[in-house]
């Protein structure tokens, strides 16, 4: 056996509500809502500031020789006495993380305790017991959200990627400047190593900015980090170093692939490692949930993997950490037979629908993703809305794939031995097929009403041609990124040739193996296609509707964004701007800055453009994170209270929803 372990962040305990990505689990001061609640709400015996009874003081004593040394101390003049307070993380192993809980008392002359953090999880049951607290739920409340509060509840930690000390706070901690600087001089006096503040929240941020406070962003220590899980799971597969995608046409689903770079597309695969940063909410990143694979970023894969290359091994990926063994290599899989159900079509509908007519049911003849934009589209505004379209419905589709016998050809070619046994096969005949569908002209009534309605309805402006079939967009089967988006077409030829591609694209060799791994039979895919008044955005991007790394954390919303036309984002070839909103707190929380050095526009001639990004690199601002947020737990709301993965954009001050689908978690 050969183990490759990498060093990472652990991943956040239960309970802690700070966590994010990993990277904060030290801050178990402050828990969730349910939980602060819930202890809030249980009579104290400690609320009425009695003196304690001569048993009280005993059994005080009793517990104190039972944790092998004071409750607290009010200053820590080593780093012996730190970790004798402190919760650790992976304790012996190299990604231990060491933290203690602080509670500094401003009646008490702002003395400062250094909580023996095992012993207490809350900072609340520590000030509640020392009778520093009294109260309900409002007076708990009030430690974090009055300027002229009692006690400032804190977290000292040891990060390790600095190296150095931390102080930080919860993420909705309404900070003055006068309290952030109270704390900066207690920690100062009573703690032997210098300490520097972490900022948990833009609003955190701007704080420390207004008093010159030097601080270390959430941002920064993500920058460092070396790991991070995109899908955890575990797989057995061939492990291969490949510099190209698209250059390595021999791709197999026993393959466990390592890249410099997520691809734009990707067949079917056992599993998959990326060495540079991606957006979490590319199409790869999505498919490889779908297909429930192990997924992650770690910083110089290929080096770290290079004496794997070409063996048989198992990856496991963990919220904790990876790692790769050599194993014999194992039986050839069965291929999956061809069974799944896909929604059945109705092919009886041949008149094409304006988005502001459909409904949720009429997905059975132009797929979920028109039906879920013209639902949207009628009960959004004023909060957003849905750009003007209109779907050319399946029947479109079938009746031109019989006139050009793509059924029968699609059969003959499945009945061939080397058809079915060799990727490269499959893929050299799928273009084949592609090409003669998007070359064939569609019939002279069908293109002439496609371009009536694109002139009568959306008065001849750009549009976007994109794909609603009946195999994407289903709670099993996303299909994100696996069909073909024509942008910006702006002439009436180019409108019929880009929507002869769209279906041509139910035959991506990408698209083909999904299916074929998912066991999906060919002969059941239809496809819809859906014309879309092209938005001139500045900014767009992907928003998941709860953390898509800890599921209990439903009143979080995680979006990527960069400036510009949406195509960047979803492709995930360079890092997005990454932010976490949380309903209940009303913090931002950076996670990245968009990488992106240029932008996509649309172009007045047709297409898309790049042009040079000016500025700074930060995409949203806070205000329009929260209205986004709340823009998404409106569409959660109206698609049956799913958990939603959406597609949006922002032009001037309106916020447009391009799509909607549900959030598949393929985390094994």
């Amino acid at each position: 056996m050969h183990p490759s372990c990498a060093p990472l962040k652990p991943s956040a305990p239960p309970r802690v509500f700070l966590a994010v990505l990993g990277t904060i689990c030290l801050l178990s001061a402050v828990v969730s809502p349910a939980v602060q609640a819930q202890t809030a709400r249980k009579p104290s015996p400690y609320e009425n500031a009695r003196p304690l009874r001569p048993d009280e003081r005993e059994a005080r004593k009793e517990e104190d020789a039972r944790w092998g040394g004071p409750a607290f101390l009010n200053q820590v003049r080593t780093e012996d006495e730190f970790r004798q307070l402190a919760r650790f993380y992976n304790a012996g192993t190299p990604l231990e993380i060491p933290h203690v809980l602080f509670v500094i008392d401003r009646q008490r002359a702002n003395r400062i305790y250094f909580v023996h953090t095992p012993r207490y999880a809350l900072h609340e049951t520590f000030a509640r017991e020392r009778r520093l607290l009294s109260g309900d739920k409002a007076a708990l409340i009030a430690q974090y959200k009055d300027p002229n509060r009692r006690l400032l509840f804190g977290t000292l930690s040891w990060q390790r990627d600095l190296p150095g000390y931390t102080y930080e706070f919860w993420e909705g901690d309404l900070l003055t400047p006068e309290l952030l600087a109270l704390t900066g001089e207690r920690l100062g006096a009573t703690f032997y190593s210098p300490v520097r503040f972490k900022s948990n929240s833009t609003r955190q941020e701007q704080t420390a900015q207004g008093v010159g406070l030097s601080f270390v962003t959430q941002e920064a220590l993500l920058r460092e980090q070396t790991f991070l899980p995109l899908n955890t799971g575990r797989a057995q597969g061939r492990l291969r170093i490949v510099k190209s995608v698209d250059d390595t046409p021999d791709l197999s689903p026993t393959d466990i692939l390592v890249l410099d770079e997520v691809p734009v597309a990707l067949p079917p695969v056992a599993g998959l490692i990326t060495q540079r940063p991606s957006t979490l909410l590319s199409h790869v990143n999505l498919l490889a949930k779908g297909w429930r694979i192990p997924n992650a970023y770690v910083r110089d894969a290929v080096e770290a993997l290079r004496e794997h290359d070409g063996q048989w091994v198992e990856l496991t990926v963990s919220s904790n950490g990876y790692q790769v063994q050599r194993i014999a290599q194992p039986a050839a899989p069965a291929v999956k037979p061809a069974n799944a159900a896909l929604p059945k079509p109705d092919l009886s509908v041949r008149d094409i629908k304006p988005l502001s007519g459909m409904t949720a049911r009429d997905s059975r003849h132009c797929g979920v993703k028109a039906a879920n934009l013209g639902a949207l589209k009628a009960v959004l505004p004023p909060t957003a809305s849905v750009p003007d379209g209109f779907c050319i419905p399946f029947a479109h589709y079938a009746a031109f794939m019989r006139q050009l016998r793509v059924p029968e050809r699609v059969a003959a070619l499945e009945q061939r031995p080397d058809f079915a046994g060799d990727a490269n096969v499959r893929r050299a005949e799928l273009a084949a097929l592609r090409q003669a569908i998007i070359q064939a002209p569609a019939g002279p009534a069908q293109a002439s009403a496609w371009t009536d309605r694109w002139q009568k309805q959306l008065g001849s402006r750009g549009v976007f041609v994109r794909s609603s079939s009946n195999s994407e967009d289903l709670p099993g089967f996303s299909g994100a990124g696996l069909y073909t988006t024509v942008p910006n077409v702006t002439q009436a030829d180019a409108l019929a040739r880009a929507v002869r591609t769209v279906w041509a694209s139910v035959y991506n060799f990408e698209a083909y193996e999904a299916r074929r791994a998912a066991g999906i039979g060919q002969e059941g895919v239809v496809m819809g296609v859906l014309v879309q008044l092209a938005a001139a955005s500045d900014s767009s991007g992907v928003m998941i509707t709860r953390d898509p790394f800890d599921a209990s954390r439903r009143y979080v919303t995680y979006l990527s964004a960069k400036r510009g036309l949406g195509i960047k984002v979803v492709e995930g070839k360079r890092q997005a701007e990454q932010l976490m909103y949380s309903s209940w707190s009303k913090a931002v929380q950076v996670l990245s800055r968009s990488a992106e050095d240029t932008q996509l526009v649309a172009d007045a001639a047709g297409g898309v453009r790049e042009v040079p990004i000016e500025g700074a690199r930060q995409v949203l601002n806070d205000a329009l994170v929260a209205r986004l947020a709340a823009v998404g737990r409106q569409v959660k709301q109206r698609l049956g209270n799913v958990d939603q993965d959406i597609e949006w954009a922002v032009q001037g001050d309106s916020i447009l929803i391009l799509q909607a689908r549900p959030y598949i978690d393929g985390s094994q």
